[in-house]
């Protein structure tokens, strides 16, 4: 293992963050608040972790094997939420590490769930690095040095394909570092179209920037305790529903339909003719339910049903509405929801659209087989044969994602915490969605009543969901660790 080039590597990462940081400190200078020195105390600690890093690591070669991406990917993620801690702690507005933890990483792993019961008492600068966070991380930490530092290691073909989301990865361009910055530009315009429609419709800058930044990035911080309900806007939600359903669409696949007019590909597309279907349904079964048990007026359970299916299939975890005043059978169709996602190569998790399409044609097949036991059935998907290593991919990573579903599941229940909150908490962190569901800790709550063995797990687990839980878990196979 290059040790010296791992260092170098969070090195280069980390002077990303106290750059990060600094846009942060020009906000809190603005505001004149509270938070100017804790995010200048911060850059200092993390420059000179940077600094000490790449002293490490000076002499060493830029070649990068994939034992090494793999495991700088993860520590990646890991630092920068340490680092990124720094402002909450140093100001007092987190006292506790487990905490300050836990609400960094659901920031950078865009999953959304928060400890803070009042952020609406945070000043300017901490608002605007917890929704920073979601926003960096919306496409990877590791894809943007990619993208601005594509001389930095010999080796970022195996970062990406560690990092990157669904089983299957498409490429816009032979040299990589093109195809990431095509893929930001798609992001950064969507993210301004975001922040000028929100600033059209009536939110102030502030406002318009956060929530811009954690829509796009399908992250879910707020800067007010009721979310998207506190402005009463129904021209807000809709448009802000459908900047969450634009984000959890794959951005390779936006890139080539408005860039290069490929919209013939874009609509056939089986994904995406998924995933649409899928919100079309869901939405139409919970105005229903809204309309008959809740006495909702139509377009008010319409907007309600958009709204939360949109947010939780593209785990983005904003509310217009509180769920956990739903039938419970709405629970049920927001949990699958959750667990089934978005897009791959989307800023959303979840186990991905592409993966449930697979997996249906695998079934189908299954059945096919049985009739026709000698039949050689392709599975095809996007106009090519998916070779066999890769269904048995997806059948292990659905097993995997089921196994640690119930196991972390039945940790959180051993942990103190409700049946209905352990199973959807396990699911939320998971498919870095953000809110659960249940009465105790509801969608629209924080999670600070959880005990921080409970809020550690879940830490490991939005970073499992943010990398696609494999790329976390060779890390601890001893193969991974034997010499070759």
């Amino acid at each position: 293992m290059n040790y010296r080039l791992i260092s170098k590597i969070l090195g280069s990462l980390l002077v990303l963050e106290s750059l990060f940081m600094l846009i942060c400190l020009g906000v809190s200078v603005w505001y004149r608040e509270s938070d100017l020195l804790p995010f200048a105390v911060s850059i200092v600690i993390t420059m000179v972790a940077a600094v000490v890093l790449h002293y490490v690591g000076r002499k060493t070669d830029s070649l990068m094997r994939r034992r090494e991406a793999f495991l700088v990917v993860t520590l990646s993620w890991s630092v920068f939420s340490l680092f990124g801690s720094l402002p909450f702690m140093l100001g007092g507005y987190i006292t506790n590490f487990t905490n300050a933890y836990f609400e960094t990483i659901s920031g950078f792993t865009t999953t959304g769930a928060t400890i803070l019961d009042d952020v609406e008492c945070l000043p300017h600068g901490i608002l605007f690095w917890r929704s920073f966070t979601q926003w960096i991380g919306g496409l990877g930490i590791v894809f943007f040095t990619i993208a601005v530092l594509p001389s930095l290691v010999g080796g970022s073909v195996k970062v990406f394909a560690a990092e990157a989301t669904g089983p299957m990865k498409s490429k816009l361009h032979p040299k990589l570092s093109t195809s990431a910055k095509s893929i930001w530009t798609i992001f950064f315009t969507l993210s301004i179209a975001c922040f000028v429609s929100f600033k059209l419709l009536g939110m102030d800058w502030f406002d318009s920037v956060n929530y811009a930044m954690t829509t796009i990035a399908t992250g879910g911080f707020s800067t007010h305790n009721m979310s998207i309900e506190y402005f009463h806007s129904p021209a807000l939600e809709y448009v802000s529903t459908l900047f969450c359903f634009l984000s959890g669409i794959n951005f390779v696949l936006l890139y080539r339909a408005v860039i290069r007019g490929d919209f013939r590909g874009f609509f056939s597309n089986s994904e995406l003719k998924f995933y649409c279907l899928m919100v079309a349904i869901f939405t139409a079964f919970i105005t229903y339910m809204l309309v008959t048990r809740n006495h909702y007026d139509l377009e008010y359970a319409f907007r309600c049903g958009i709204y939360q299916v949109v947010s939780f299939m593209t785990t983005t975890g904003l509310f217009n509405d509180n769920a956990a005043l739903w039938p419970h059978v709405t629970w049920v169709v927001l949990a699958v929801c959750m667990f089934m996602g978005a897009c791959a190569g989307s800023t959303s998790g979840g186990f991905k659209s592409v993966r449930c399409v697979m997996l249906l044609k695998v079934i189908r097949n299954e059945f096919r087989q049985m009739l026709h036991p000698k039949a050689v059935l392709p599975l095809r998907f996007a106009g090519t044969n998916v070779p066999m290593q890769r269904r048995v991919t997806l059948l292990a990573f659905l097993s995997v994602y089921c196994l640690l579903c119930i196991i972390c599941a039945f940790a959180m229940i051993a942990a103190g915490v409700d049946n209905t909150n352990a199973i959807t908490i396990t699911i939320s962190t998971l498919s870095n969605v953000g809110p659960t569901l249940g009465m105790e800790i509801g969608p629209t709550m924080s999670w600070n009543e959880l005990p921080d063995f409970a809020k550690w797990v879940c830490s490991i687990l939005m970073l499992m969901g943010r990398l696609e839980i494999f790329s976390v878990l060779i890390i601890f196979t001893p193969t991974f660790w034997r010499d070759r």
